[in-house]
């Protein structure tokens, strides 16, 4: 274990949701996670199991039905800019130029903070200031002639590193990236990984990176978690998702590309395919390969039986 407290600390988190009768459908089920600094965590799982909705949790956007989601100790309430997302379809504004896009939360920022009392040279001055923040960050991206181009004048991946940079910009501490590459082609695709690597070398943030493409998640994490809904209890078939895979990926990191074809990689893979997106496979909750650093769970042999 780290000496140092977890920056992110989840424990005893469950998330269950309304069906059409009103009855509670458990999605995320005894959720524990610590996560320190720096970490870049690769989640997959099985279509449907929680893992945007564990997001959510980190964003702020969305409060646990039980259980405790805490930032440097403290509950997370609401989203703010220490945690920034990028959806896998672009959150970008259509009528507003690609610089305009990457500055809209500044300039957001800006005038709530100062509205009604700074005159608007200085409002002038400081548009200047984010515009040539934005202009280093179009330098990092590879796209320093489109600063005054729109959205539509782009590609799918440069339109994928303008809303990375809009997120960027606002120096968040943690990145939440759901399925941000899932529409790109195979060779833009290689290139947003090496970028995204490349930033978080860079930037010293800490990131959480939702795919479905298992090679992906295992050359981009330094840590990978499986969420999953294909578990037993001695009782049979568990209710809801939980961590059944928490484990560090071997080597240094970031990996060079010719890891993707190693045997490490494909040891990896297979291992999480079979325990976790296998529904014919239903591990046992005590088998759960937790063996990251920080992994821990807080639950005891009742619920192994499923008497909790």
């Amino acid at each position: 274990m780290n000496a140092a407290p977890p920056m992110l600390h989840l424990e005893d988190v469950y998330v269950s949701y309304p069906n059409r009768h009103g009855e509670p459908v458990m999605i995320l089920n005894d959720i524990d996670l610590k996560v320190s600094q720096g970490e870049f965590i690769t989640v997959v799982g099985p279509s449907g199991c929680g893992k945007s909705t564990l997001l959510r949790l980190i964003l702020g956007a969305e409060a646990p039905t039980q259980g405790a989601v805490l930032l440097d100790g403290k509950q997370l309430d609401a989203p703010n800019r220490n945690r920034g997302i990028v959806f896998q379809k672009y959150s970008l504004f259509p009528h507003l130029s690609v610089v305009d896009n990457i500055i809209f939360g500044l300039d957001a920022e800006a005038h709530g903070m100062f509205k009604g009392w700074l005159q608007p040279g200085k409002m002038r001055q400081k548009r200047r200031a984010f515009r040539e923040q934005a202009q280093v960050y179009l330098e990092r991206i590879g796209l320093a002639d489109a600063a005054d181009k729109f959205p539509h004048e782009l590609s799918g991946g440069m339109r994928q590193r303008v809303a990375i940079a809009q997120s960027l910009i606002m120096k968040p501490r943690i990145l939440l990236m759901d399925e941000p590459f899932g529409a790109l082609d195979h060779a833009t695709r290689t290139e947003m990984q090496l970028f995204i690597l490349e930033q978080w070398e860079q930037a010293k943030m800490t990131v959480f990176f939702v795919t479905h493409d298992l090679e992906e998640a295992c050359f981009l994490g330094s840590r990978v978690m499986v969420l999953s809904q294909y578990y037993q209890t001695d009782r049979g078939r568990g209710q809801g998702a939980k961590i059944v895979g928490d484990f560090g990926t071997p080597g240094g990191h970031p990996k060079p590309t010719d890891f993707l074809y190693s045997d490490e990689m494909k040891q990896m893979v297979n291992r999480i395919r079979h325990e976790g997106l296998n529904p014919d496979f239903l591990q046992h909750i005590k088998d759960f390969n937790l063996t990251h650093r920080d992994a821990f769970r807080t639950v005891d042999p009742k619920e192994w039986q499923g008497e909790s």
